[in-house]
Order: C-alpha cells, then sequence, then structure tokens
C-alpha cells in the first residue's frame, strides 16, 4: 500500500505521465490506435501520430495548466490565487511558462478566447470563460487537480475548484465537474476507493440553486458510456471507468486511451486519479523516466506536497 505522500506525489506525477502518453494518439477513433498492448510514449513504427513535431514524453497544455495552477497556490493566500493564475495561463500561452521547452501547442478555442479576455481584464479573471454550450470542453478539468492536494477543507476545495474553472470555462457544467473530480480524487487519496455516490452526495450539498437543472444534466449523462470525447462530462465519466475497471496504473491510463479522440486530457485526468490510488511507485518506471521537462514538474510537486494542507 503506497504512503499518502507517495499518493500525493502519484497523483501529480500520473497526470503529466498520462497526459505525455496520449498525446501521440489525439484525434484518432479507437479503432485507428495501435493494439493498447502497444500505447507507449514512443507509438509503434508507422504510426500516424498526432502533433509530430512533438517529442515523446511531452506533456501538453494540459500538464502545462496543472503546474500554472500548482505555482499559483504555492505563491498565493487560497482565495487570492486567481489572479497569480490568470497571469500565469496567459504566460504559459504567449511564452511557454510551464511548457517543455517553452514549446505551446495544442490550445483549445475556448481557453485561447478566454486568455485574450485575461490579457485585458480589470479583475481576477473569473469573469472570462465562456459559458455558452459549445465553450463545455474539458480545459478546466484537466488542470484542476493541484487544488485537491492543497486545500483540506471540503466545502473551500468545491468552491474553488468552480471558480478556477470561470477563469476559462465558465459553464456551470464545467464548475460543477471540476468539483466533482476534486472530491473524488480526495477520497482516492484517503483510499476510498468504492465512494462515488458519497462523492456525489458532497457536491449535491452545496450546488447553487440555479445550477440544479446542471447538476441533474451532469448526473444523467455521467451514466452514459465512456467516450473519450473533449465534452468535460465525457472525460470526467471516462477517467472514473478507465480508474474503476482496471487495477493499475498501466492499465488506468492505457484503457484511457483506448477510448480515442481526446486521449491526452482522458490520460491525464485519469492518470491523476490513479496516481492518487497507486502512487509514485506505481507509475511505471520508464514512462517516468522518459518524461521530459521533470527538472521543471520535480521542485514544484515537492513544494506543492510540502506546502500543502494533507487530506
Amino acid at each position: 500500500m503506497s504512503t499518502l505522500e507517495g499518493r500525493l506525489r502519484g497523483a501529480m506525477w500520473g497526470l503529466l505521465v498520462g497526459d505525455a502518453l496520449g498525446v501521440p494518439y489525439e484525434f484518432h477513433p479507437p479503432s485507428g490506435l495501435p493494439p493498447i498492448e502497444q500505447l507507449e510514449m514512443e507509438p509503434p513504427f508507422g504510426f500516424d501520430r498526432a502533433h509530430s513535431t512533438v517529442p515523446a514524453g511531452t506533456w501538453s497544455d494540459d500538464g502545462a495548466q496543472a503546474l500554472c495552477l500548482a505555482e499559483a497556490l504555492i505563491e498565493s493566500e487560497a482565495d487570492l490565487f486567481y489572479s497569480r493564475l490568470s497571469n500565469k495561463l496567459v504566460a504559459w500561452r504567449d511564452s511557454g511558462h510551464m511548457a517543455v521547452g517553452q514549446v505551446v501547442f495544442d490550445i483549445g478555442g475556448a481557453t485561447n478566447s478566454a486568455i485574450n479576455c485575461l490579457q485585458v481584464r480589470r479583475d481576477d479573471g473569473r469573469s472570462c470563460g465562456g459559458i455558452e454550450e459549445h465553450c463545455l470542453g474539458n480545459g478546466a478539468l484537466m488542470r484542476v487537480l493541484p487544488l485537491a492536494l492543497w486545500q483540506s477543507n471540503l466545502s473551500a476545495l468545491i468552491e474553488h475548484s468552480m471558480q478556477q474553472s470561470r477563469l476559462t470555462h465558465g459553464h456551470p457544467v464545467s464548475q460543477l465537474c471540476c468539483a466533482i473530480y476534486c472530491v473524488w480524487v480526495r477520497g482516492l487519496l484517503q483510499d476510498q476507493r468504492s465512494g462515488w455516490a458519497d462523492v456525489l452526495e458532497t457536491v449535491a450539498r452545496q450546488v447553487p440553486s440555479n445550477f440544479e437543472s446542471h447538476w441533474n444534466r451532469i448526473l444523467t449523462e455521467l451514466e452514459q458510456p465512456a467516450g473519450g470525447s473533449g465534452y468535460v462530462v465525457d472525460t470526467l465519466r471516462s477517467a472514473r471507468w478507465a480508474v474503476e475497471a482496471h487495477g493499475d496504473f498501466e492499465s488506468t491510463v492505457k484503457a484511457a486511451i483506448s477510448l480515442g479522440h481526446d486521449t491526452d486530457t482522458t490520460a491525464c485526468v485519469a492518470g491523476g486519479a490513479a496516481g492518487a490510488v497507486y502512487g509514485q511507485a506505481g507509475i511505471p518506471a520508464r514512462w517516468l523516466g522518459s518524461l521530459r521537462g521533470r527538472s521543471v514538474a520535480g521542485p514544484l510537486i515537492n513544494q506543492l506536497i510540502a506546502q500543502g494542507v494533507r487530506p
């Protein structure tokens, strides 16, 4: 059984590893992927990889934004990290902050539009995320995990996870999915692997009255089959399926990728949760060893774990 510290580290490293592992396979349908046993950082010879100029082992916007959030938390009081995160998201897009080699690729349309707003905002950025139906991508869900390792108070965790979503994805469905994921990961860190109903009940107690129709929509859609798409609810249910149906980190993230489509984000979200279950020691050494950017991520993860409040 992994120690709590091992699971905390595993969550962050699992997020980055899952993201990097999924990058080459993005945009392909399940039928266009290699056999699941061949899913590695370096795809099989001849595979038509996505982002062909990006070296194997590179995390994408998912991992970079998660590290931006971790850094913003370390540098701020818990209630004051939004402005810092806003600035770091702008720095990520424009200067490659927290991107491997400072090379940015694969930015979502809703995120890009929101960052344009963040550049000229007069507040802390929480008015910038789109609230339209077409803004229901997974761009806030993919980065939110550091809050689950930082905030010990469940009520505050739910509130902060929803509020950080508003910087780029303001739709209530996105906000609520971020809250569900963080509460779920908190339970996994505490070795509560069978508590999905408790997760939903915990978040439900804090759903604003004007969000109730969106909450009911999420509850219905979470019961649909996993599809691996970029829709935020599908990403959440796909990650949950991958974690609950498989017994170790490797099979979990490979299953997430096997769904096809938005492979890097599905594997990122599933990898963070699986890392919280199996710990850093459960992540294959060959994947950790081939992950680029470890010298950037390692010290930041150390600080996050040292300064965060234990779940």
